[in-house]
């Protein structure tokens, strides 16, 4: 098939990516380079088989595709609140334009969502059923908002149009490739392990998340577009953590002799956070098979391949 991925070089969109194109499909990349590396799809740069357009999804685009995976968006809280409304007008008007794109080509559309959508949830796990808690008015509701409208817009086009549409919900997702600079839990810890920094924890690192290996979701999401079900459908680990928990994992694994410190907690920050994944595993017949000690492991040893390189170029340009 002929297969679009919006934000394609990113750290899922480059992942979904190399799946696509080892399974042999013909694949077209879509990236504005706001958080996407070039570096990510830098092995299929010269297939034929794969095609790298830099577009921003705020402006319309003509391609002739067979399916959509929607994935563009700055989705960690330093880059979509560095420019909020950029953030919402990539959430509305950039799925607006692939929605009207599938609409016209008869593409299967999926959505990637999140599990913002839920805001700082009163049910606990989410399930899809639930409507969420979200602030409308604070400093994340460019991306929890922004989503949720963009589910709303997904199933309007279904609904009005026939457009075939798929809706994951994505939870904490994490792996190689991460930015060192995202501001995630995940990948500020591991940094901070590796250059020796002590650990922040915001708040008392009683919060709680559920961390899924980026190759367990991009898995989940490809058996999403290809099955018969429309979702919303959550996508995520079920195992859950507090905060310090995986703070002491990384402290573990990376730097033993690491401080922990502790900061004020940032506003609307998620207490709780974990899925229900009855659906992904009625519906698609999946569920997570990396844990997160073995998914750390690997997400340290890419880091740290990337940390010591960026110190040899540093000590290459001293000299």
């Amino acid at each position: 098939m002929r297969i679009l991925v919006t934000g394609g070089a990113g750290f899922i969109g480059s992942h979904l990516i190399d799946r696509l194109m080892t399974d042999g499909h013909e694949v077209i990349c879509l990236d504005n380079f706001y958080t996407g590396h070039k570096h990510n799809i830098l092995k299929w740069l010269n297939h034929p088989y794969f095609e790298l357009i830099r577009h921003d999804i705020t402006e319309p685009i003509r391609l002739e595709v067979n399916q959509i995976y929607h994935l563009a968006c700055p989705a960690s809280p330093v880059h979509y609140q560095y420019n909020p409304v950029k953030t919402v007008k990539t959430n509305v008007l950039g799925t607006m334009n692939m929605l009207g794109l599938a609409k016209r080509v008869k593409a299967r559309f999926l959505l990637a969502s999140t599990s913002e959508v839920y805001g700082d949830p009163e049910v606990h796990p989410q399930v899809e059923e639930y409507r969420g808690s979200v602030n409308p008015i604070g400093i994340r509701s460019c991306y929890d908002e922004g989503k949720r409208i963009a589910e709303t817009l997904a199933f309007d086009y279904h609904r009005q149009n026939d457009v075939d549409i798929r809706v994951a919900r994505i939870f904490n997702t994490y792996g190689p490739r991460m930015l060192e600079n995202d501001g995630r839990v995940v990948s500020n810890l591991v940094v901070q392990a590796l250059r020796d920094i002590p650990l922040t924890i915001y708040g008392d690192g009683s919060q709680t998340r559920s961390f899924c290996y980026v190759s367990d979701l991009v898995e989940g999401l490809m058996r999403l577009m290809n099955g018969d079900h429309i979702g919303p459908v959550n996508l995520g680990n079920p195992d859950e953590y507090t905060i310090l928990e995986l703070a002491t994992a990384v402290q573990k694994l990376v730097n033993p002799q690491a401080d922990i410190k502790f900061e004020p907690l940032p506003q609307d920050d998620p207490r709780r956070r974990r899925p229900d994944i009855t659906r992904a595993k009625t519906w698609l017949n999946w569920e997570p098979t990396i844990g997160l000690q073995q998914g750390l492991k690997m997400t340290v040893e890419d880091f740290s391949s990337r940390i010591k390189g960026d110190q040899r170029i540093a000590v290459t340009e001293l000299g």
